[in-house]
This record gives C-alpha cells, sequence and structure tokens, in this order.
C-alpha cells in the first residue's frame, strides 16, 4: 500500500461574538446551516453524526471527537457525495479552537490529514466560508 501525503490547512480569523456564541454556530444544525451549508444535521456529543448538506450537492459527513464548550470543536471530515473521492466520510480532521479576545473571538481552524491533491481546494473552500461565519455569527 502506497503512503498518501498529506497537508494541513489552519485559517484564523476574528469575530465580534463572545466564544459561547460562536461555539453555537459549530453544535447547533440550524445556526451551522446559515454560514457552512443549506442543512445541517448535528449530534454534538463524542462520537455524534455530523452531516452537511452544502449548495448544489455535495455533502460533508464526519462525527464528533472533542467538544470543549465555548473553547474547542473537533470532528471527522470527509465528503459523502460531490466532494473529492480521495476523502471519504470521516477521513480527515477539524479542530477548531475558539479563544476569547476583548470583546470577540479569535477562531483558529485546522484541518488535518487532507491528501496534498485536496489541500488547496479545502484551504480555499474555508477561506470561502469563514468570512460568512464571521459576518452571521458577528451580527
Amino acid at each position: 500500500m502506497t503512503e498518501v501525503e498529506t497537508r494541513v490547512v489552519e485559517q484564523t480569523v476574528r469575530i465580534a461574538a463572545s466564544p459561547e456564541v460562536v461555539w453555537r454556530y459549530w453544535v447547533e444544525s440550524e445556526r451551522m446551516a446559515t454560514w457552512f451549508g443549506e442543512r445541517a444535521q448535528l449530534d454534538p456529543r463524542p462520537g455524534g453524526g455530523c452531516r452537511v448538506e452544502m449548495q448544489h450537492g455535495p455533502i460533508m459527513v464526519g462525527e464528533y471527537v472533542e467538544l470543549v464548550p465555548p473553547e474547542r470543536v473537533v470532528f471527522t471530515f470527509g465528503w459523502e457525495s460531490g466532494g473529492p473521492p480521495e476523502i471519504p466520510p470521516g477521513s480527515t480532521r477539524v479542530e477548531v479552537t475558539l479563544v476569547p479576545d476583548g470583546d470577540g473571538t479569535v477562531l483558529t481552524l485546522r484541518h488535518s490529514e487532507l491528501p496534498a491533491s485536496a489541500a488547496d481546494r479545502h484551504a480555499e473552500g474555508w477561506a470561502e466560508i469563514l468570512p460568512i461565519l464571521v459576518e452571521r455569527a458577528g451580527r
């Protein structure tokens, strides 16, 4: 078996909302659906499912690994359909840390275990959708 080269994508944004508010956008289905996809089905507990239907059909599937309210969320990430075939459901890992910053929050997202062939595409995807979270959570 050939070992696949993997990469890590890391992005940081500041949100004009408390970590408690931002946290809810990662664990509440209706809030996640306002920025990450059209529909979300979340079961925010270790081992609980995470399924997000994106615009135009792709479906992200994973499960929650670790939840430390309101500081850290870790979940697996992959594509059931519509995404790169080299990233099946649950095959990569997303770690989100929330750090208080005055009246706001610094969010750092670290997406690891990405096949190198798909890392740039996912970096671009996060760079497109994290500003939507910044806008929605910071209202």
